[in-house]
């Protein structure tokens, strides 16, 4: 055999599925539903919708986010499809395996670690920048008094509260499945009973004249006013940065060789997840552009 054909061999479905696992199928359609919810709305769902809102989108981000939502279903109905046909906890690696060859699977899964990996540092980077600015920048005070780094496109301190909320949770995921589910479904609860109070007490200040300012009484670097004040260009390339929002259920798939019924349950799972981080997403940003002018929000994040 060749190097070409070495590197471009597959595996059949037949063969993949009838693998033999060593991992617990204990996941149920709930418990999938809330790790993809949970893996979703990160600190996105805080960030996005202000920043967007007030220099790319408007009120217009809520269509934003409708945008990224449609071709978020597209790419999510394709994960159902394959994790259907694949329940391994391969994911896209074993699907670009079967599909394409070793070498694109090779690329695929180093992909999908540099991902993860990216996206827990900076999730867990967001969260002790979010903490922090409650306690008036307490612990940046002390961690830049204790290692301060002077290096290009890094942080300008050693972070150790991030890293111990990553060391926390990678305990909680080493202690077992089950109580890792159990953790993740309290987190993903409480975050959303957060969105959820934040959206019924906001709708009780809300002022729909917000949506429809006339040009006069919007800074001149803010648009025609309106709902549309950056036009539909600025709304579509909110969709573009709205659709990182909406990473994440890609994991409902990797969990497929732990599932009770792959088949049903991982579809059903992926396409619930999306519907309910585009309500939450959704219904945040409509209730905080009624809620205060797009020019006012909160300041650039990312």
């Amino acid at each position: 055999m060749t190097v070409g054909k070495k590197l471009n061999r597959k595996k059949t479905m037949a063969g993949v599925v009838r693998e033999s696992s060593m991992l617990d199928r204990v996941l149920t359609t709930t418990d999938l539903t809330a790790l993809g919810v949970g893996s979703t709305i990160g600190v996105g769902v805080y960030v996005l919708p202000g920043a967007l809102s007030k220099y790319v989108s408007g009120p217009a981000v809520v269509v934003s986010f409708f945008i990224a939502a449609v071709a978020s279903v597209f790419a999510g109905l394709c994960y159902a499809e394959l994790s259907s046909r694949v329940p391994r906890a391969g994911s896209a690696y074993s699907y670009a395996y079967i599909a394409v060859g070793e070498l694109a699977a090779f690329v695929v899964g180093w992909n999908l670690l540099l991902e993860y990996t990216i996206g827990g540092a900076s999730i867990a980077r967001g969260m002790s920048l979010y903490i922090d600015s409650l306690t008036n920048k307490t612990m940046e005070t002390a961690f830049r008094a204790l290692y301060e780094i002077d290096l290009p496109y890094l942080s300008e301190y050693f972070d150790f509260f991030a890293m111990f909320i990553v060391l926390v949770f990678s305990v909680a995921l080493a202690c077992g499945l089950k109580d890792s589910v159990r953790l993740n479904n309290l987190f993903t609860l409480l975050n959303c009973a957060i969105m959820v109070i934040v959206i019924v007490g906001g709708s009780f200040h809300i002022d729909f004249k917000n949506w429809s300012l006339p040009k006069a009484e919007v800074p001149s670097w803010a648009g025609e006013g309106g709902f549309w004040p950056y036009g539909l260009q600025g709304a579509l390339q909110g969709a573009a940065t709205c659709f990182y929002g909406y990473v994440g259920f890609d994991c409902i798939a990797a969990s497929g060789e732990e599932v009770n019924n792959p088949q049903k349950s991982l579809p059903l799972a992926i396409i619930l997840s999306l519907f309910i981080v585009f309500l939450a997403y959704s219904g945040v940003s409509a209730v905080l552009t009624l809620m205060i002018p797009y020019y006012s929000q909160v300041g650039k994040h990312y």
